[in-house]
């Protein structure tokens, strides 16, 4: 085995989908993870906030090569005209379809393995695997490390049905859909927030997907990289009629009403044990919340001539603002197969 991939959910379909793309086999690649299905995790949030369409465009898909996108996969001329204004938004029925598509014929099911990684160690020509390995190059696509909870309320990512009253914590795209939900269900609803979303198309300013974008960012001081990730981590949800609802807000949730957590996810690579566990035994530099990586989302103190560790998705981000889209994975897929296939 030449490398391995760390997680079994979008990011890392992305990204093995990636490396069969540059050459590599499957039988030169193991994926570690939880779920064989590389979709399951997110299908269940996704339908649990009854999510229809993606916040992505057309090429947020997992295929290697960004062209045909899902507006030409779905065929219709309005897909292909909203396009062309940056407004199409892939429904996520024709996403999943296609993520299943990717995952047949790449291989994937002969590579995987059903095994949780805890613990990620760097040896002389490689990283051993909870002591299994080594392996030359391993990328880490972990994705978030667990909901942010709100004792006794319903997660908004978890199955759920709607009251007649309905307080919904948190401000971003979660929240957003859910403030659609609920009053689609007729329950009286109610924000609860500390601070007023922004409204833009994706998850970060469009400027940052682009190369000029990303060089200026890469080129920010430590602390100033942080204080903006930090102000780019703001709740946010898209502009337009279909989202302008009106919903009163309150400090906290009225007594009877129940409470719905749009909180999203916890934030940091404190919150997951493997990452905390490499930082602490490795002394990785890190900048308030961010494991600090290369421009190429590599760990600069366990890479060189001899082995490659990689971080993609939402880990990712002092490489990628973007990081947990799945333009972040390709991102972070593609300088890794170039990486692997240098070292093959």
């Amino acid at each position: 085995m030449r490398c391995a991939i760390v997680g079994s959910g979008l990011a890392a379909l992305a990204s093995y989908a990636t490396l069969r793309r540059a050459g590599v086999r499957p039988d030169e690649i193991v994926v570690f993870g939880t779920h064989r299905d590389p979709t399951a995790v997110w299908a269940e949030r996704a339908a649990s906030i009854r999510q229809d369409r993606m916040r992505s465009e057309s090429d947020g898909h997992v295929a290697a090569a960004s062209f045909p996108g899902l507006a030409l996969r779905e065929g219709s001329p309005r897909a292909l005209a909203q396009t062309v204004a940056n407004r199409y938004r892939p429904p996520v029925t024709l996403f999943l379809r296609h993520a299943e598509h990717v995952r047949a014929r790449s291989g994937w099911d002969e590579s995987f393995v059903e095994r949780r990684v805890e613990h990620v160690r760097a040896v002389t020509d490689g990283f051993e695997l909870d002591g299994e390995g080594s392996f030359r190059n391993v990328l880490l696509a972990l994705g978030h490390p667990g909901l942010a909870r709100i004792p006794g309320a319903v997660h908004a990512y978890e199955p759920h049905d709607y009251a007649a009253k309905v307080a919904v914590v948190g401000a971003g795209m979660a929240a957003a859909t859910e403030w659609r939900n609920a009053l689609a269900a007729g329950a009286e609803v109610v924000s609860i927030r500390r601070r007023e979303p922004l409204r833009r198309p994706l998850n970060v300013p469009r400027a940052f997907f682009s190369k000029r974008g990303l060089s200026r960012f890469h080129g920010l001081a430590e602390p100033d990289r942080a204080a903006l990730l930090e102000d780019l981590g703001r709740p946010s949800y898209p502009p337009g009629r279909e989202w302008d609802l009106d919903v009163p807000v309150a400090e906290e949730p009225p007594p009877g009403f129940q409470v719905i957590a749009a909180t999203g996810f916890r934030r940091g690579f404190a919150h997951d044990p493997l990452l905390r566990a490499l930082v602490e035994e490795h002394r990785l530099r890190t900048q308030a919340r961010w494991i600090v990586l290369a421009s190429d989302s590599t760990v600069p103190e366990l890479t060189d001539e001899r082995r490659t560790l990689a971080i993609a998705g939402v880990a990712g981000q002092w490489a990628f603002p973007a990081a947990d889209t799945i333009a972040g994975a390709k991102y972070a897929a593609h300088a890794f197969a170039r990486r692997t296939c240098r070292t093959r």
